[in-house]
């Protein structure tokens, strides 16, 4: 056999092959289309936003994983359709599937660094105004920096991010990647591998500076909710048939309850005393439960009137607790009252009626 060989990031209207192995028999299939976009997409399988090739060529269930190739070589992996669309599919561009190869090498994945800003557009005239910015100088505001990342003492909210790696940022936060195509100005830093830095362009105080932003760092990192996780066991514990999570993307997409403060959450940073949102998750139905079965996907704020920054910090105050009741509180003021001595005795009776083997996950015990 001829091994196939990478190609480059092919162009809109150049013609594309699909390979696969879709519905609709059993040998190997090819579609034919063109390129029809490439630009930044949200990656079903992630939730996270990257460089896609959008292609015209029919994508089916079956062809996912499959090569696309183009003049003979690989120019993406196909990943995802749009289902009510007609023939919009997306492929992982070459460009990221090297990445994802030389970050292999040490057979360790590191993934995609995150710079942890928050930024704004800057196309409003009173918004530029007010930053004396003049009809040459485009860019993004800067309007958090997240307390954990490396760029937390070099950068400050109100500098404007003019350009990464060179590479001029417009005001709606684009690049130019290739002439006349635009993309997210985090193209140029996916391009590095974790533990590269990248340079950014700043604008403070109407003076321009740069910066060396080191790379080390994920959106695991940096927001409070973690992103789509595969293949891993979810955290928990019991108390008393009131079962507690940390939250998760796995867990908004599951559940129709409470997502829209769920997925207001997921798009929040960490902060220094925050970096993990506790739910109770779902109540068991019990004798000591009755009135709170109710509550589900329930964020909690405090323990006993006291914050905790993480599943952990949560878990240790639950269990070393020694006031008579156990307060749980939302930002709403709303509560959860368990009186611990009732939970510890009914907890074994509980985990047999549900037939529950561990009252906590593996790590907790």
């Amino acid at each position: 056999m001829t091994p196939l060989t990478f190609g480059v990031l092919p162009h809109v209207e150049q013609k594309i092959v699909v390979y696969g192995y879709p519905m609709g028999g059993s040998t190997l299939s090819a579609t034919i289309g063109v390129v029809s976009r490439v630009e930044h997409h949200v990656y079903a399988h992630s939730g996270e936003s990257f460089l896609a090739v959008q292609v015209d060529a029919a994508v089916n269930p079956g062809n996912s994983g499959g090569p696309a190739l183009s003049k003979g070589k690989i120019v993406g992996v196909v990943m995802q359709v749009i289902k009510k669309s007609q023939n919009i599919g997306y492929i992982v561009p070459v460009d990221l599937v090297k990445h994802f190869i030389d970050d292999m090498k040490d057979g360790k994945y590191d993934g995609f660094a995150d710079l942890g800003l928050g930024t704004q557009k800057l196309e409003n005239p009173a918004l530029r105004r007010y930053y004396g910015l003049d009809g040459n100088t485009s860019g993004k505001l800067i309007n958090k920096v997240v307390y954990s990342s490396t760029l937390s003492k070099l950068l400050k909210v109100g500098d404007i991010l003019t350009a990464v790696d060179g590479h001029n940022i417009e005001n709606d936060g684009t690049v130019e990647f290739r002439k006349h195509e635009y993309t997210h100005f985090h193209h140029f830093v996916d391009k590095y591998q974790m533990g590269e830095s990248v340079t950014l362009d700043v604008i403070r105080d109407k003076k321009p500076m740069q910066v060396k932003a080191l790379l080390q760092h994920t959106a695991d990192d940096m927001y409070l909710v973690q992103t789509t996780r595969y293949d891993t066991m979810p955290e928990y514990f019991i108390y008393g048939g009131y079962i507690f999570s940390p939250l998760s993307r796995n867990l908004i997409v599951s559940t129709n309850r409470n997502r829209i403060t769920l997925s207001n959450l997921a798009s929040k940073w960490q902060e220094e005393d925050k970096s993990e949102v506790v739910v109770l998750l779902k109540v068991l139905a019990s004798d000591i439960s009755r009135g709170d079965n109710d509550f589900g996907m329930w964020p909690i704020d405090k323990v006993n009137g006291k914050a905790f920054k993480n599943f952990k910090e949560f878990y240790q105050m639950m269990q070393t607790a020694t006031s008579e009741y156990i307060v749980l509180e939302d930002k709403n003021g709303v509560q959860v009252i368990i009186d611990k001595d009732e939970a510890q005795n009914k907890q074994a009776e509980i985990l047999k009626k549900y037939n529950i083997e561990f009252d906590k996950s593996e790590g907790l015990r």
